[in-house]
C-alpha cells in the first residue's frame, strides 16, 4: 500500500493505522460496528489490524484498505481469569501494528486491549482512541462478565493512559471525564455519502405509490423493531421494509426483510422509504451513537424515533422524536405526518469525522 499523509495543523502522518482488538467486529462483517472500522478506515487510507477479516456471519461488505488479521488467540487452560484469551488476542494485533510501525494510530477501544497503549509507548506514534460504549458495563450488562472488577479495572487503567480519546456520544463524554480521562471530545458517528436510487429502488421493490415505514439494523432486543408490525396494524395503508437480520424475529402479513446490505444497498433501501424509524425501547442504552439515523438523514428521509441517547440531537429538524414510552397510536400518528414530505438530506460522511479527530490536540 502507497503510505498516505493525513495532515493536522502542518504535521503530515504518513503510515496511519486504524486497530480494533475486539473478536466480535470483523473487518468484512456486517454489523454497524464493522461498516465503522471500515469508514475511518478508508477515510485515512489506513490498512486494519484486527483479529480476524471475517466471522461465522460471512462477508458482508468489501474495503479498499488491507487488511492485517492477527487471528485469535488460543484459549489458555491454566488461565485464572475469563478475559485473558481477548489479552492474549490483543497481543498479537498490538504485535501486527507494531510491525507495521505507524505515526498515527486509531483504535476502537476493546475490553481487555492494551494494544494502543503498547503501541504509542514503544513508537511515539499519535494515538487516537475511539470510545462507543462503557464496555465493562454493556458486556455486564447484555452478557456476562464473570470478574467485573477485573474488568472495569483494566478498562479504567486503559482509558486513564490514552493522551486523546474521542467518545460518539454526549453521555460518554460525560462518563470518560468523570473517570479523570484527558482530552476527551464529542466525536458523532458518520456515515457512507451514497446517494439512493428512490424511484428505481421503489419500482424494483414493486413498492409503488405505497406508504413504507422502514428500519435499518441489527435487530437486538433493545432497538424496539418489535413495534412494526402493531405499527403496521395501526396503518393499514402502509407496508413495512427492513434491512438487516438479528435476535428479534418480526411477521407481518405487509413486512417485507431485505437482509443484509451492502452501504449502497442501504442507501438505495433507505431512500426508498417514506418514514424511517428508530423506535428504541426504554432498556436501550443511553450511551450510544445510532448509525441509522445518520444513514437515514443522508437520504433526506423523514425519521421519527424514540427520545433516547443521542437520537434528539441526531434527528433535529429532520423528523418527530417521541418519548421512549409513546404508544403505538402516538408512533403512527407521527409516522402519518410524514406522508407525502421528504427532508434537506444531510450527510457526515466518515471523512468529516476523521477530519474533526485530525483537528484534536495530540
Amino acid at each position: 500500500m502507497t503510505p498516505t499523509r493525513v495532515r493536522r495543523r502542518g504535521v503530515s502522518f504518513r503510515r496511519p493505522l486504524v486497530l480494533s482488538a475486539s473478536p466480535g467486529i470483523p473487518a468484512l462483517g456486517p454489523s454497524g460496528a464493522s461498516a465503522h472500522l471500515r469508514g475511518v478506515a478508508e477515510a485515512l487510507r489506513a490498512p486494519i489490524v484486527c483479529p480476524r477479516a471475517v466471522d461465522g456471519r460471512g462477508l458482508a461488505a468489501d474495503t479498499s484498505v488491507p487488511i492485517l488479521a492477527a487471528g485469535l488467540a488460543g484459549w489458555p487452560t491454566w488461565a485464572p481469569r475469563q478475559g485473558l484469551r481477548e489479552v492474549r488476542t490483543a497481543r498479537r494485533c498490538a504485535a501486527l501494528a507494531l510491525d507495521y510501525a505507524p505515526d498515527l494510530l486509531w483504535e476502537r477501544h476493546s475490553l481487555y486491549s492494551d494494544a494502543g497503549w503498547k503501541v504509542h509507548a514503544a513508537t511515539g506514534a499519535r494515538w487516537i482512541l475511539e470510545v462507543n460504549a462503557p464496555l465493562a458495563a454493556e458486556r455486564a450488562r447484555y452478557e456476562t462478565l464473570p470478574d467485573a472488577d477485573f474488568a472495569r479495572g483494566w478498562e479504567r487503567e486503559v482509558l486513564l493512559a490514552a493522551p486523546e480519546i474521542v467518545a460518539v456520544s454526549g453521555w460518554l463524554v460525560q462518563w470518560l471525564r468523570s473517570l479523570g480521562c484527558r482530552s476527551v471530545r464529542h466525536l458523532p458517528n458518520g456515515v457512507e455519502p451514497h446517494a439512493g436510487d428512490r424511484e428505481g429502488t421503489r419500482a424494483r421493490l414493486g413498492l409503488g405509490d405505497r406508504f413504507v415505514l422502514g428500519f435499518v439494523g441489527s435487530f437486538k432486543p433493545w432497538h424496539g423493531v418489535e413495534r412494526l408490525p402493531a405499527l403496521l396494524d395501526a396503518l393499514p395503508d402502509a407496508v413495512g421494509l427492513l434491512v438487516g437480520d438479528g435476535q428479534v424475529k418480526v411477521v407481518h402479513p405487509r413486512l417485507r426483510n431485505l437482509g443484509h446490505l451492502d452501504e449502497r444497498g442501504v442507501a438505495d433501501a433507505v431512500a426508498a422509504m417514506d418514514v424511517a424509524l428508530a423506535p428504541y425501547g426504554a432498556d436501550a442504552p443511553p450511551w450510544f451513537c445510532p448509525l441509522k439515523v445518520l444513514a437515514y438523514r443522508a437520504q433526506g428521509t423523514p425519521i421519527v424515533a424514540t427520545d433516547i441517547g443521542d437520537c434528539r440531537a441526531l434527528v433535529g429538524d429532520a423528523g418527530t422524536v417521541v418519548p421512549v414510552a409513546a404508544d403505538v397510536a402516538t408512533m403512527a400518528e407521527a409516522a402519518r405526518s410524514w406522508a407525502g414530505r421528504r427532508v434537506e438530506p444531510w450527510v457526515r460522511s466518515w471523512a468529516d469525522v476523521v477530519a474533526e479527530a485530525m483537528g484534536g490536540a495530540g
